[in-house]
């Protein structure tokens, strides 16, 4: 049974009697709805067993109980599914309907409780006794204290309710019983739920009824107040929103009588049309709009104007969805590295892997690949390859010199002239989210107090963070998850370790002659000759005057002096056309020397250089690759000191003492006087004092060159060597193995001393065509060092012969 809680009580103080209650009434259960004593309400009433009920009741006397179920949902409610307390009730009218179904106003008469079921079919029957109020002699006080806060609570309640009529004041006013003006006000109150309801209607105590109804009253006061609060608050928002709408239109109309405004809101609705052609993300579209409608309202005078008009541009412009299709064709990539790039076999074959992998799995985040390798040796050029063989945009951003934190995050708007960094640009360049984007020389980062650049670089290039990169200037997310991002730097030691953790290092080593040639005949010619305005007929180049070009007037990891030579070459061609010789020109030997002058290297030089005893020739690794240095040994009167000069580091300091001491303990065996450091003073020096160095490598260099001052024997000038040693005499591993062999190529020295364990470096980086015409031999001692490199004492020459190690590799 359900039906409106809708009580009606016309005339509560005036009555009829109440009838006297049996013990034993029909039970109709009440959903969601509680009949208090002394009110009218309207039922209705559906299931069979209570239209059966109420038929039966109507004929015996029409004398019902009525009690609420604690679970509406219950067809048959049991003794357990209802309130122990409920209302006998008297039924008043009854109106049948179509469907079988009845319409009743029921009376309630008093509070009764339930004892016990003793019928359930054809509908419930039950034992019931009839309780009445009690009022405590001591409680009548708070009793009326009571009444007086529930009487202005209600009140206020009705005033604050819709759905409450206020005529419930007036009667509420005429109820004198506290008893009977708590049922009547519970029963008014539509709002409240039923257990707050039926909480009211079980307690049989006057005081603690008020009190219960008092606490009910208050609490939905609260609700009420709260609602009108936020229905006032909403209804000001309104008005204020509909204020400016009214405001805005005047100002509209004002500017259109003046001839102004036409042209700012033809740019309004264009930067709109433009927002949301863009396909811009929710979050950054709703920005976006919001920075709009600020920008609507804004005096096109006004300083901020422009601030907002040159933001908005930005977000417009930013390629929130643009991406150039990737093609991946793996032989074609191929075709296109071989093409442009000679030799860097390693490099290549990594960034087909790396590709390989894409191919199979688009979804891979890929790792951030750092080309590292000497200057001028094509690591920008690789990547601008990559970027063509997979037909994707190219972007290039120079980190040389880059010392505030804003060149790659931004400015913030706050500042005047701000602007969005180096990486928003790049993407704005590039019209697509998905490009190939090199952060070169990024070992050339600095740091001041601005901030520290390589940390913001952190993530950029973190595959797991860039999804969501936040420019200061823009202030919305960016997903820079598709972009392929590469990195060149000379050497790895300034870029910090949490840095080189987020890169994928891949070293380009330097050029050997033979792929200089290659490069110079491929590229490096026709560019030069087009660029000078001659053509392939007017100069050609033979192999032969190239390499004059590349062992006379370069030596270098790269090819970027080389191709400044050739350039030079070709001014002086075209300045010969210019002034009316139109002969053609082969630039052979004879050509080079003739046009260039005299060599800038020499062969010869390092026989030249070590002619003297004291002079050793050894292998260095630098930026630019692979070089050769001299060590230079001097002996002289003095109180047993060693000077070492050269701006040499710490650990190139700590090998010369290495090597002296081991030399004074060997003196005797190499025929030198075991005392000699005691009335000398030995001086070592390494030329190119304006050049720090520093490393272990020369160890067996400074050896050597000790060796030869004081046994007066020349260390060969057709042999360089590289090696760090221990105080016993071994001699250690070292890197930059391929870089130092090729330097020696380079300087005309075919035969180079290396440590043993770098045996197997020499066999993985150094090809059959870089080995050949070299002998290079493997050592493990300073002893086999020494051998190598001086020439016997006429004395032990037969006895040291046998000794002499031979070549390892040829």
């Amino acid at each position: 049974m359900r039906g409106p809680v809708d009580p009606n009580p016309a005339d509560i103080e005036s009555r009829d009697p109440v009838p006297v209650i049996p013990g034993e009434l029909p039970v109709l259960p009440l959903r969601d709805t509680v009949l208090f004593p002394n009110s009218f309400m309207p039922l209705a009433v559906a299931r069979e067993s209570s239209v059966h009920l109420i038929d039966r009741a109507l004929a015996t006397g029409s004398l019902i109980a009525v009690f609420t179920q604690r679970d509406a949902s219950v067809e048959e409610p049991s003794q357990d599914d209802l309130y122990r307390v409920g209302t006998a009730s008297q039924i008043h009218k009854m109106f049948k309907l179509p469907d079988g179904s009845l319409r009743l106003i029921v009376q309630g008469l008093a509070r009764v409780v339930l004892d016990e079921i003793v019928e359930h079919k054809p509908h419930i029957r039950a034992r019931v006794h009839e309780v009445e109020d009690i009022v405590l002699p001591d409680d009548h006080i708070e009793i009326d204290a009571l009444v007086r806060n529930i009487r202005s609570g209600f009140q206020q309640v009705v005033s604050l309710s819709p759905l409450l009529s206020d005529d419930l004041q007036t009667l509420a006013a005429n109820v004198a019983e506290p008893g009977r003006l708590a049922d009547f006000i519970a029963s008014s109150l539509t709002t409240i739920d039923t257990p707050a309801k039926q909480a009211v209607l079980e307690v049989i105590d006057v005081r603690a009824r008020l009190d219960t109804l008092n606490r009910v009253l208050t609490q939905e006061l609260e609700v009420l107040e709260l609602g009108s609060r936020i229905q006032s608050q909403v209804q000001s928002e309104v008005g204020r929103n509909q204020r400016e709408y009214f405001l805005r239109e005047q100002i509209k109309a004002i500017q259109k009588e003046l001839g102004e405004g036409d042209d700012q809101a033809k740019e309004v609705e264009e930067l709109r049309e433009r927002i949301e052609a863009a396909g811009m993300p929710d979050a950054v579209r709703k920005d976006a709009l919001r920075e709009l409608d600020r920008l609507a309202r804004m005096p096109v005078a006004a300083a901020e104007y422009t601030v907002s008009r040159t933001y908005l541009d930005w977000l417009v412009a930013l390629p929130w969805q643009k991406r150039t299709d990737e093609v991946i064709d793996l032989p074609k990539t191929k075709g296109v590295l071989d093409a442009d790039h000679s030799g860097l076999e390693r490099p290549k074959d990594r960034i087909l892997e790396y590709l390989a992998v894409r191919k199979l799995n688009p979804a891979v985040k890929g790792p951030i690949l750092c080309l590292v390798g000497p200057p001028g040796v094509g690591k920008t050029s690789l990547a601008r390859s990559i970027a063509t063989s997979l037909g994707r945009t190219f972007v290039r951003v120079s980190l040389g010199g880059m010392r505030d934190e804003a060149e790659i995050r931004g400015h913030r708007r706050t500042y005047i002239g701000a602007l969005p960094g180096q990486i928003v640009q790049g993407l704005r360049r590039a019209e697509s989210k998905n490009p190939v984007f090199i952060l070169d020389e990024i070992d050339k980062l600095g740091a001041d107090f601005r901030g520290d650049p390589a940390s913001a670089l952190l993530e950029v290039l973190d595959p797991e963070q860039n999804s969501a990169f936040r420019d200061h200037y823009l202030d919305v997310p960016f997903d820079l998850s598709e972009v392929l991002f590469i990195t060149t730097a000379n050497i790895l030691d300034p870029v910090p370790p949490a840095l080189r953790d987020r890169m994928e290092v891949l070293e380009i080593p330097g050029y050997t002659e033979e792929e200089k040639l290659t490069i110079a005949r491929e590229h490096l010619v026709a560019k030069q000759v087009a660029n000078h305005g001659l053509t392939a007929e007017q100069v050609a180049f033979t192999d032969e005057g190239l390499q004059q070009v590349i062992r006379g007037f370069t030596r270098e990891a790269g090819v970027r002096n080389l191709e400044r030579q050739i350039a030079s070459l070709c001014r002086k061609v075209a300045r010969r056309r210019a002034e009316g010789d139109e002969a053609a020109v082969a630039i052979d030997g004879a050509a080079v020397l003739d046009l260039l002058g005299a060599p800038t290297f020499m062969d010869e030089e390092m026989e030249e250089r070590t002619k003297e005893p004291g002079v050793a020739i050894g292998l260095a690794w630098t930026a630019a690759g692979g070089d050769v240095l001299f060590v230079e040994a001097s002996r002289m009167a003095g109180t047993g000191t060693l000077t070492l000069t050269g701006q040499l580091g710490e650990v190139m300091k700590e090998s010369a003492r290495a090597a002296l001491s081991w030399f004074r303990a060997h003196a005797a065996v190499y025929g030198a006087d075991p005392d000699f450091f005691k009335g000398s003073e030995i001086h070592l020096h390494v030329p190119s004092g304006a050049i720090p160095k520093d490393g272990p490598s020369a160890g067996v260099t400074m050896v050597a060159a000790l060796a030869s001052e004081l046994t007066r024997r020349p260390v060969r000038g057709d042999i360089a060597m590289t090696g760090e040693i221990t105080l016993s005499g071994r001699v250690l591993p070292v890197g930059g193995i391929k870089e130092k062999v090729l330097a020696a190529r380079r300087a005309g020295i075919r035969e180079v001393i290396l440590p043993r364990l770098n045996e197997k470096n020499v066999k993985e980086d150094l090809g059959a065509d870089l080995r050949a015409g070299m002998t290079i031999h493997f050592v493990q001692s300073i002893d086999e060092v020494l051998l190598l490199a001086l020439p016997p004492a006429p004395a032990a020459a037969e006895d040291r012969r046998t000794r002499r190690p031979q070549p390892s590799v040829q």
